[in-house]
């Protein structure tokens, strides 16, 4: 039987709330604060862990993650390792917990969390790390959306152009959050127990490359355990059925947390899953490719396209069309990077040669805004004495416009198969 009571804490100014999951009987009993991966983060989302922990004769708390400061583009895991800390100490401070036997457990970028929290206090006893990366946040996402790609049968040019290209785009505007932040150093100065898992058929993080950087990593620390749990996703389930923890995994974490500290050893032999993708680095832009060179090229491509069907009478056919493939590129590109970018598991739809229907119109009409600016130009050449002033204006931008297509499509791996 397990028993729960609502309780709360501060840290930073924002009270969080949280569950105890208790044991019916006993006292002096090993607790654990659940730390949770990425996202909205609301206590209920662990609960299974919780209960599973609890039947084992672990008291463990889980808390709603603080809304504040926490978003896509701006977190800060100091703060969050804060949060872990505050709530380790309201763990500790309960009745039936022996305060002794306190630790965390981090799940996926509670991987990074719960770590920092760890070097910060010896108030833990030791570290449970589940589906943790070993790998920066914008390379762990890179990986991430490739796997998802290839998955999903894309292959070639639109890969690199939003797993390589869109990711280090991201990360160089600030959009992905704490995008840079090693964790390496970080496992370098644990002393506590640790215990890492990752599932066989992670698809988030990649397990393979993670169990040895990990192993680097903790090569100074005599009592870690590093384990991989076969036939298990990304949150240690078994693949398809989200609420059904593996065999054998709240067992072994039990046992472990159970024997911690005193009984902790190293224990680093397993061996690393098959990755069918190895992860990419994330290299700084160029200034030829920076934000700033992004935005302008946007910024002259908004101006030289639907700018100039706000006018279509001075336009001729070719021209016209010019501007409507080219706003409908730029327009349509923009739309399906964000979708493709920002939804966890967009849907893909068919793909052909490797590449989804959307993305292939947007090929064709980048191709299409280009050959039609190159006939405009053409025919320009003729009628540029004829023109009035403002109308060799907007026909000079879209040509411009036009041109810059292609350097920008290229890029953009628009103009590449």
């Amino acid at each position: 039987m397990i028993l729960t009571r609502e309780v709360s804490f501060e840290n930073a100014g924002t009270t969080l709330r949280g569950t105890l999951h208790v044991p019916a009987r006993g006292t002096g009993r090993p607790g654990v604060v659940l730390v949770h991966g990425s996202g909205p983060g609301p206590r209920s989302s662990l609960t299974a862990h919780a209960e599973a922990f609890a039947r084992e004769g672990i008291v463990a708390l889980t808390y709603d993650k603080r809304t504040e400061g926490y978003s896509v583009t701006r977190r800060d895991y100091g703060l969050l390792a804060a949060d872990a800390l505050a709530a380790v100490r309201l763990l500790a401070a309960q009745p039936e917990t022996d305060r002794e036997r306190v630790g965390l457990w981090g799940f996926s970028e509670g991987g990074w969390v719960a770590p920092l929290a760890a070097s910060r206090s010896d108030e833990i006893a030791y570290v449970v790390l589940v589906g943790a990366s070993g790998l920066p946040p914008a390379r762990q996402q890179g990986w991430a959306l490739e796997t998802y790609l290839r998955r999903n049968g894309v292959r070639g040019a639109m890969v690199d152009a939003l797993a390589e290209v869109g990711i280090r785009q991201l990360a160089g505007a600030g959009l992905l959050a704490e995008a840079h932040h090693d964790g390496v150093p970080v496992l370098r100065t644990l002393r506590q127990p640790v215990l890492a898992l990752w599932g066989q058929h992670d698809t988030v993080v990649p397990p393979g490359e993670s169990l040895l950087i990990f192993r680097e990593a903790l090569a100074g620390n005599d009592r870690n355990t590093l384990r991989v749990v076969p036939g298990a996703d990304h949150g240690v389930c078994e693949p398809g059925q989200p609420a059904k923890l593996a065999p054998g995994y709240v067992e072994f974490v039990a046992s472990w947390i159970t024997g911690a500290p005193a009984a902790a050893r190293s224990e680093t032999s397993a061996v690393p899953p098959v990755q069918a993708v190895c992860s990419r680095t994330i290299d700084p832009l160029e200034w030829w490719e920076s934000t700033g060179v992004q935005c302008a090229a946007l910024a002259l491509f908004l101006i030289a396209f639907p700018g100039s069907l706000s006018r279509p009478a001075e336009l001729d056919r070719v021209s016209r069309w010019a501007a409507v493939l080219g706003s409908v590129t730029v327009g349509g590109w923009i739309v399906y990077f964000l979708r493709i970018t920002v939804d966890e598991k967009p849907a893909l739809g068919p793909t052909f040669g490797g590449r989804t229907l959307p993305w292939l119109a947007l090929q064709g009409t980048a191709a299409a805004t280009v050959a039609a600016t190159a006939l405009t130009a053409v025919r320009a050449r003729r009628l540029w004495p004829r023109l009035p002033g403002t109308a060799k204006a907007r026909l000079g931008l879209l040509i411009v416009g036009g041109l810059a297509m292609v350097p920008w499509g290229r890029y953009w791996r628009l103009l590449r198969r």
